[in-house]
């Protein structure tokens, strides 16, 4: 095992629907990340309990470490670490890390990646910060909204949320709260503005259309309040990748340009 890999303990697990769940991790004393990275998680399915409660791993199970990334949900501050999750039945990483219990041992890579961070712009000067997530996208955001530096530097937050069930909108109280839990501690925080999307069922106070339709026409900006401005917009997409792509042409349409050098306003992770 090369020295940047640590072994970690699964101690928590929440089952979101069928095919979503999160789960907590130790986390290193010495590990250190900035919000909006992520990191390698690497499983041998020979080692989680489940598994071994079954007395064999069967042909279709191997006994090897598979590794994969995965955007933290945590504050760069927080004493353990959480990792957002789809399962994917033939996936050879997330169709076994379903099976997590507690107790179980991970492998972490601690060497973290990405470049989603705030600290990648310069140009324009921060003011108003979009967030704009599908599924297990939503992680990095969270990471970034429990880091008071994100309420101290920013006047207008949007989170826009979009999921294709209200089951599969995950950690609405945990947003919900965030504005209390971490907006009162700074003076003159930004003020959060939620906005869940569901795509495939009618729900009350959500929008109902993909990202890329609702900004080009105009249905985000107006729940939000707030208008997309080349010189004081920042956007940032994690999610889908053909909701990524999509949505970065839409914003490029109407005017912003993407980040590069430090100038710019849509920034983009690419480690699907």
């Amino acid at each position: 095992m090369s020295d940047n890999i640590q072994k970690v303990t699964v101690l928590s697990k929440t089952t979101w629907t069928p095919n979503l769940f999160s789960f907590t991790v130790s986390r290193p004393d010495s590990f250190k990340f900035t919000a909006g990275q992520f990191v390698r998680l690497g499983v041998n399915p020979s080692h989680l309990n489940y598994y071994k409660q079954q007395g064999n791993l069967g042909d279709d199970i191997a006994d090897e470490e598979i590794f994969r990334a995965y955007s933290i949900i945590s504050s760069p501050f927080d004493e353990v670490l959480e990792f957002f999750s789809i399962v994917i039945p033939d996936g050879a990483f997330t169709s076994q890390l379903q099976y997590l219990q507690v107790g179980d041992e991970l492998l972490l890579n601690t060497t973290p990646f990405g470049f989603l961070t705030l600290a990648r712009y310069q140009k324009p000067l921060p003011k108003d910060l979009w967030l704009l997530a599908t599924g297990t996208g939503l992680a990095p955001f969270l990471s970034m909204l429990q880091d008071l530096k994100t309420w101290e530097d920013y006047e207008h937050i949007v989170l826009a949320y979009s999921a294709r069930s209200l089951e599969e909108l995950a950690y609405i109280e945990k947003i919900e709260s965030l504005q209390q839990e971490f907006g009162s501690l700074v003076e003159n925080p930004a003020k959060l503005t939620f906005i869940p999307i569901v795509t495939r069922e009618p729900v009350e106070g959500a929008l109902a259309e993909r990202l890329p339709k609702l900004l080009l026409e105009g249905t985000l900006q107006q729940r939000a309040g707030i208008a997309l401005d080349i010189d004081s917009t920042h956007v940032m997409l994690c999610g889908n990748p053909d909701m990524v792509e999509d949505t970065k042409e839409a914003l490029k349409a109407l005017g912003l340009v993407m980040n590069r050098r430090g100038e710019g306003n849509i920034a983009v992770e690419n480690y699907w």
